[in-house]
């Protein structure tokens, strides 16, 4: 799966001169972008290994591989670039795309790397992420010839299953700081008021106050003492640390762990970051690059990229469309309270203050919003109607998916439950010493949805692996609380 990638050629390079002009007309700011001609195989290896052209040896990058050759060949589907995330940017471009699709295309990459530059979700990333990945890859093929290759492989595939198990906002929180031995509570002070005289102690703190402060101290020396002192979200790294692993295991999750992280911005914002690329390539393209002549082929490509399918989400279309909806709202003054609180359907209909904010607006929008942010504060109801958006539900007795709802309420709802945490559970370890016999407890945050039981089995019993103990998680099944436990018999036990 050798990349094969090219320099452009003269024309092709002089064309991304120029697209790069336009960008730059339109205020984007990216980081330097570099593009690289690919045949259609290669750009099927890149994508199958998430872009990066140097990764540590796996089935299921040969899997995906075999997936997107398939579909391409068979004419499912076709990729017509790749973009990653670093700095300088890395783009690919297949080199059987007509010329019209590399104008699209290049103008499309433009788009992501102004908002992987300037989106607040991805400023933690590893921008050097090419060097790590290869690094990466280094490492694991010494340990596959150090240990067997099967041996790591099947260790990567356990920590492949759990490779979700961690905390999106670790990366933006600041470092607690350790607090000092001398600032912890004295018992004996038994949080007692001070009083000036003596005489006046037994009624300032009567022995009922006293008796009330010795257990709020007995609580927090408790808490204290639990292990770990809070719940930790970030599984993975709790497992590294202190499950009882080989180094080389423990470095195998490490560079799985960093791996997650740097893909969880590109979860987190699909459906702006999509939105925008598809934006900015639309304005460049019917602006500044067509033809006249290549209208036409440009239409055709793009109503197939934004198009809309029954009962399914196009991050594309969805994206585009709402960030042109904010555009035009700014512009026209369609906000706020005046515009808010104006019942008169017709005078709603020719709101139009000609603010012409809405350009200001969306840059706006792309610096600060993930897609949660993005939909809470953005669709409305009128969006939701001109789209035809609904929620739907699989039929039993029919056998069919079926429209439930309409109301903008439920869509919207629906739609932000899909994206909380990525639609993953949240699910944190609260107890790594459970009823004093170093068994592992797990607590699931139920957001909504319920876990899928047949996951959350194969889950804990990839915990069970690296732990080594019995591991427990409490849930909510249809509305009832649970406590499972998958045990050293392999066995995933319920109890009620």
């Amino acid at each position: 799966m050798g990349n094969r990638s090219t320099q452009l050629p003269m024309e092709l390079a002089k064309l991304q001169e120029e697209i790069k002009g336009y960008a730059e007309g339109f205020g984007l700011d990216f980081f330097e972008t570099i593009f690289e001609m690919v045949p259609s195989d290669a750009i099927n290896a890149l994508a199958a290994q998430e872009g990066f052209p140097v990764r540590y040896p796996h089935w299921r990058f040969g899997m995906n591989y075999d997936q997107y050759s398939k579909g391409y060949e068979w004419g499912f589907s076709k990729i017509y670039e790749m973009v990653i995330n670093t700095n300088p940017s890395y783009a690919y471009l297949m080199s059987s795309n007509s010329y019209v699709d590399q104008k699209m295309v290049m103008a499309h990459v433009y788009g992501h790397v102004d908002f992987f530059k300037n989106n607040y979700w991805f400023s933690k990333t590893n921008r050097k992420m090419l060097d790590t990945m290869a690094n990466h890859a280094v490492k694991i093929r010494q340990y596959m010839d150090d240990y067997g290759q099967d041996e790591v492989e099947g260790f990567i595939d356990i920590c492949l299953s759990l490779d979700n198990l961690i905390d999106p906002n670790l990366p933006f929180e600041n470092p607690k700081p350790q607090r000092r031995e001398e600032e912890a509570p004295r018992s004996q002070d038994l949080g007692k008021i001070k009083v000036e005289r003596s005489y006046m102690d037994k009624f300032i703190n009567p022995p009922e106050f006293i008796e009330g402060q010795k257990k709020k101290l007995e609580a927090q020396a408790k808490q204290a003492q639990m292990f770990p002192a809070s719940p930790a979200r970030d599984i993975l790294q709790f497992l590294m640390q202190h499950a009882p692993l080989k180094d080389w295991q423990r470095d195998v999750i490490r560079m799985i762990r960093d791996e997650s992280y740097y893909f969880i911005p590109q979860m987190q914002t699909k459906i702006m970051n999509e939105g925008w690329a598809s934006y900015w390539h639309s304005e460049i393209m019917t602006k500044k690059a067509l033809k006249d002549s290549e209208i036409i082929d440009f239409a055709d490509h793009h109503a197939g990229v934004t198009a809309m399918s029954p009962g399914k989400i196009n991050p594309y279309k969805i994206g585009v469309e709402l960030f042109r909806d904010i555009e035009d709202r700014w512009n026209r003054g369609r906000f706020g309270k005046a515009y808010e609180e104006c019942s008169d359907l017709r005078e709603r209909a020719q709101w139009d203050k000609k603010l012409g904010l809405g350009r200001q607006k969306i840059f706006e929008v792309r610096k600060v919003c993930n897609d949660v942010t993005f939909i809470d504060e953005y669709i409305t109801p009128e969006f939701v109607d001109r789209f035809k958006l609904y929620t739907y539900e699989h039929n039993r007795r029919t056998g069919q998916y079926e429209i439930v709802d309409r109301n903008f309420k439920t869509v919207k709802e629906k739609l932000l439950t899909s994206l909380t945490n990525q639609g993953q559970p949240h699910i944190s370890v609260f107890d790594a010493n459970y009823e004093n016999r170093g068994e592992l407890l797990l607590i699931h945050k139920h957001l909504g949805a319920d876990l899928d039981l047949k996951y959350a089995r194969e889950t804990m019993r990839s915990i069970f692996t690296l732990w080594s103990r019995p591991v427990h998680i409490e849930t909510e099944v249809e509305g009832r609380k649970r406590f499972f436990t998958y045990t050293k018999n392999h066995e995933f036990v319920a109890k009620d």
